[in-house]
């Protein structure tokens, strides 16, 4: 016998004793997204694949759909993470800052167009992240000064309740337009 939602998660008053086997329930669901255009980066509305038209039936700049001739905007996220908490912390503590900042900045643009597009089915497995690395919490707080002159949207993460600048992450960028930023920074290894 299926329990409502209310009695299967209240926690009962008082001991309850029985022989009577657990059950493991399960449900399945689907999530539905709403369509959206990907685009390029010199292509008229007109030659936009139609909302909700599957990838490999996009029309290229040249019309052709053999790809060759399409300049498709290639976006990244930018990860930054300190060389020396990745010298002195657990790997793990470090790879979870950075993706807390990642998902953050995610979040925080996610009605942007360019984290729509980040985002979207057709990108979901060909996403591009780089994570580089600064030597110090100085060096992370500059940049972040930086970026932030430039109006270049990030997230700096914060660890709490230490109150430590871990890492910072962008939100999804068009490459050409952040790269330049990042261009001195060294790969993380």
């Amino acid at each position: 016998m299926l329990l409502s939602p209310t009695l299967r998660f209240s926690k009962p008053t008082a001991p309850i004793i029985t022989n009577i086997p657990l059950r493991v329930f399960s449900a399945k669901f689907q999530l539905t997204r709403r369509p959206y255009m990907s685009y390029s980066a010199n292509a008229s509305p007109s030659d936009q694949g139609t909302v909700g038209e599957p990838p490999s039936q996009s029309r290229t700049d040249s019309g052709s759909g053999s790809g060759g001739g399409s300049s498709d905007v290639v976006l990244v996220q930018y990860v930054v993470l300190r060389r020396d908490l990745i010298d002195t912390w657990p790997l793990g503590s470090v790879v979870t800052q950075g993706c807390h900042a990642s998902v953050a900045a995610v979040w925080i643009h996610r009605d942007h167009p360019d984290t729509v597009g980040y985002c979207s089915d057709s990108n979901l497995d060909h996403m591009h992240k780089v994570t580089l690395e600064v030597k110090g919490e100085t060096q992370l707080k500059n940049l972040a000064e930086k970026l932030e002159a430039a109006s270049i949207q990030h997230k700096l993460w914060i660890e709490q309740p230490e109150n430590i600048p871990t890492c910072l992450a962008t939100k999804p960028y068009p490459k050409s337009q952040v790269a330049s930023f990042f261009k001195k920074l060294k790969l993380c290894k």
